[in-house]
Formats: C-alpha cells, structure tokens, sequence
C-alpha cells in the first residue's frame, strides 16, 4: 500500500496481514479520489476538509485525504494491533498535528466526538457487519455532518442493501469485488 498523490506521494503505508482488517487496494483507492477530485455530483473538496474514517484499519483513506490538503482527519479502529500499525504509520509520515486517531469500538468513539462535525465520513466496515447501518443514523441523528458534506461507503459488491432511510446516494462505483457509495446524509 502508498500514498498515491499530493505531498507524500509513494511514500508506504505499512500493513500487516491479519483477519480483523481488509486494506483498502490502492486502485480502489485511486478511483474514490479521481471521483472526489472530477465529479460534478460532489461539492466537497478535500481542500481543509474535516474527515472521519470509520473502520479505519491501517489509515489508507485518512492517510490519502492528509496527503491531499485534509485540515484533520480522525481515525476509528478498534483492533489494537492494526490500530498500533496506524500509529506508526501516523507518526512515520509526521501527521501528529493533523490526526486523531482513537482505538476504540465505533459506537463509543462517536459517543466520545458527539458535537464534531465532518466534511468527509468514509465508512469501509467488514462486508458481513451491518452494525454500521446503525452508526450511519447515529451521525444522522447527531448532525455529525457540515451543510455541505460527503459519505463514503465501501461495500461488497453483490450486497443488495437499502440506505434510503439515511442517505441519499448520488453516484455508484463498482470496481471488482467493491462498491462504493457516495452519499449525503438526509
């Protein structure tokens, strides 16, 4: 895994292999950001962008929107050996100052950042949780979110789901075995 663009471009992103964390691929990657940076369905821009970056994992996505102009990203995960790895990742790349990264399940993070409020929330939960749906009203219910803000969601992509309860998806983007989502919370 690497930074793919901006001021850390080609610098690694470690990762090791373990059961609990799917690492988002870097031509996955590449397609989220070239869909933020060209579509004209989003009116976010990473430029000074708050993020929040659920299910974090190693810090692919987070790492990416810091590299790329992000103002703070705050990641999520609650595996202490991947979140370890995301330390070292955060530090190695000197992305103290811009990062908070928090090692703890999702509901008491978000519990813990009640009052906060994102341009970007990118969700990329394991493909047989659905807990998220969950956590998608919470950010709702909240108003964990700017006026002018984006969802994110990385989903398998045979999963036949409905999120029209909690947003509303402008564009669909299938690559392979994913799905991503783009959305607005509603």
């Amino acid at each position: 895994m690497r930074i793919i663009s901006g001021k850390l471009k080609g610098k690694k992103i470690n990762f090791i292999k373990v059961t609990s964390t799917r690492p988002l691929k870097d031509s996955v990657k590449e397609n989220i950001f070239n869909v933020l940076l060209h579509s004209n369905r989003i009116e976010v821009t990473l430029d000074n962008a708050k993020v929040l970056d659920l299910y974090c994992g190693f810090g692919s996505f987070g790492l990416e929107c810091l590299s790329r102009g992000a103002k703070q990203v705050t990641f999520v995960e609650k595996d202490k050996k991947t979140f370890q790895i995301l330390r070292q990742n955060i530090n190695r790349l000197k992305l103290q100052n811009i990062s908070n990264p928090i090692n703890l399940d999702i509901k008491n993070a978000l519990e813990m950042k009640k009052g906060e409020k994102y341009n970007i929330i990118f969700i990329d939960p394991p493909y047989k949780d659905l807990n998220f749906f969950d956590y998608l009203n919470f950010l709702k219910n909240n108003n964990f979110f700017e006026d002018k803000h984006l969802v994110v969601i990385h989903r398998e992509s045979k999963k036949k789901e409905d999120f029209k309860s909690v947003l509303n998806i402008v564009l669909e983007r299938y690559y392979g075995r994913s799905k991503i989502l783009f959305g607005y919370l509603n």
